[in-house]
C-alpha cells in the first residue's frame, strides 16, 4: 500500500477494508489516510534527497557552475570573484582553490543546501560566516556546511526526522524545501553551539559535532512532539 501514489492511497484504504470486510469509521479512515500519506511522502522525499546527493558536482555543467557562483555572490555581495579557480574560495570556508573537490561526500546536495541557507536565511548565513572568521573560534564555513548536509541526511535516513515532518508541516506533500529548512536549522543551531563551546581550535570539531548530534537525537527521541526543527527568525 505504501508504494501507491498519494492520490491512490484513499482508494487503497477503501479496497483493503472491503476485501478484509472491515467496517471503517470515517474518523479512523481519515487518520489512516493521513498517516499513510505522510509515510509515503517522507519516503519519496528521502529518495529525492538521496538522488541529488549521488549527483557529483561537475564543473563542465553550467547549472552547477551558476549555482556555485550564486553562493559566492550571496555570501560576498560586495566582492567580485576574480577567477573561477581562486584562493579566495577559502574566505567562505572551502579547503582549496577549486570548491568542486569539497563536494565529493554529499554531491550536489551540499551545494544546494549552502545556497538555500544563504538565500532564504541570509542574515543567519552571514552571521555564521562572520563567526567562522572569529580569530579564536573560527571554522571552515563551507566545509562545516557540507558536513551538516551529511548530518541532515543521516537523520532523515535513520528516521529521526519523521516526527518533525509529521508534526510540523501543514500537509503531507513533503518536498526538498522542507529538507532545506531542516538543514538551515541545523546550521544556525550548530553555529550557536560551536561558539558557546569556545573550542580551543578546529581540531575540536569532531567532538563538538558529536555532542551537538547527541543532544539533537535525545530531543528528537525523548520529546519529539515538542521538537521543531524550524529556524528561529
Amino acid at each position: 500500500m505504501l508504494n501507491e501514489e498519494s492520490s491512490n492511497i484513499e482508494t487503497s484504504v477503501d479496497n483493503f477494508a472491503k476485501i478484509k470486510k472491515i467496517p471503517v469509521d470515517p474518523v479512523y479512515r481519515a487518520g489512516l489516510v493521513q498517516a499513510l500519506n505522510q509515510i509515503h511522502s517522507y519516503e519519496k522525499l528521502f529518495s529525492q534527497v538521496d538522488y541529488i546527493r549521488k549527483e557529483a558536482y561537475d564543473s563542465a555543467n553550467q547549472k552547477h557552475e551558476v549555482l556555485l557562483q550564486e553562493l559566492w555572490d550571496l555570501l560576498q555581495p560586495d566582492r567580485l570573484l576574480p577567477e573561477r579557480i581562486s584562493k579566495h574560495w577559502g574566505d567562505i570556508g572551502f579547503q582549496g582553490d577549486d570548491p568542486k573537490t569539497d563536494f565529493r561526500g554529499m554531491g550536489l546536495l551540499g551545494l544546494i543546501n549552502l545556497v538555500y541557507f544563504a538565500k532564504e536565511h541570509n542574515s543567519h548565513a552571514l552571521q555564521a560566516l562572520q563567526h567562522s572568521h572569529h580569530p579564536k573560534y573560527g571554522y571552515s564555513y563551507a566545509i562545516v556546511g557540507i558536513n551538516l548536509t551529511s548530518m541532515a541526511y543521516e537523520l532523515m535516513n535513520n528516521g529521526l526526522l519523521r516526527v518533525h515532518f509529521y508534526n510540523n508541516q501543514d500537509d503531507s506533500n513533503f518536498n526538498l524545501l522542507h529538507f532545506n529548512e531542516v538543514y538551515c536549522f541545523l546550521f544556525s543551531e550548530f553555529d550557536d553551539f560551536w561558539m558557546k563551546s569556545e573550542p580551543e581550535n578546529v581540531m575540536a570539531f569532531g567532538e563538538i559535532r558529536s555532542n551537538f548530534l547527541l543532544q539533537l537525537e535525545e530531543n528528537l527521541t525523548k520529546t519529539p512532539a515538542k521538537m521543531s526543527l524550524i529556524i528561529r527568525k
